[in-house]
């Protein structure tokens, strides 16, 4: 299925003009770079502080659990080194597949903002791109549908440790965000 579902995107989704846009938007979530200075950001607002660290958890936590532990230990090869037929877009990548860290990093952050955001409103961009990070992941057939499945669960796990990490601080006088 998983195989099934890159072919079709590859031979349905795909156009040309669109490319650049999602290669693009797959490169935003390279090292999680745009989460990072998004984090860095929100410390040096007052008022987003501890949003911003709880961003900063969570990505630690995702690099350690993801990165370090998960990729190793199922060891997944890439779809293109898998699927006849496939095309990637970008240059081959250098880890395993499962879980997708670009998923994983793009919803623990956005998960955050989510919880955290005085106004919801203004969490609803951080949640489209974390979807179009996903998505392009597939698109550039760079990871299996799967793969991003559980790294959309692996980020709002540890997007959800990060707040509670925060939020347990000492002197932390912010209110537990509501459900």
């Amino acid at each position: 299925m998983d195989s099934a579902l890159l072919l079709w995107i590859q031979e349905t989704l795909r156009v040309s003009f669109l490319n650049p846009t999602m290669i693009f938007i797959t490169h935003l979530g390279d090292a999680g770079i745009v989460w990072l200075v998004l984090s860095v950001a929100f410390l040096l607002i007052p008022k987003t502080r501890k949003m911003g660290l709880a961003c900063l958890f969570s990505l630690l936590i995702m690099v350690v659990v993801n990165d370090l532990i998960l990729k190793n230990a199922v060891a997944r090869i890439r779809p293109y080194e898998a699927i006849e037929g496939l095309e990637r877009l970008i240059e081959a990548q250098v880890d395993y597949s499962f879980p997708s860290g670009h998923t994983a990093s793009s919803f623990a952050c956005a998960y955050v903002i989510l919880r955290m955001a005085t106004k919801k409103a203004a969490a609803v961009p951080a949640v489209v791109l974390a979807a179009l990070i996903a998505f392009s992941r597939l698109y550039v057939g760079v990871h299996y549908p799967t793969d991003v499945l559980a790294g959309m669960v692996l980020g709002v796990l540890c997007g959800i440790a990060g707040c509670r990490i925060v939020l347990s601080l000492p002197g932390n006088r912010l209110q537990s965000p509501s459900r």
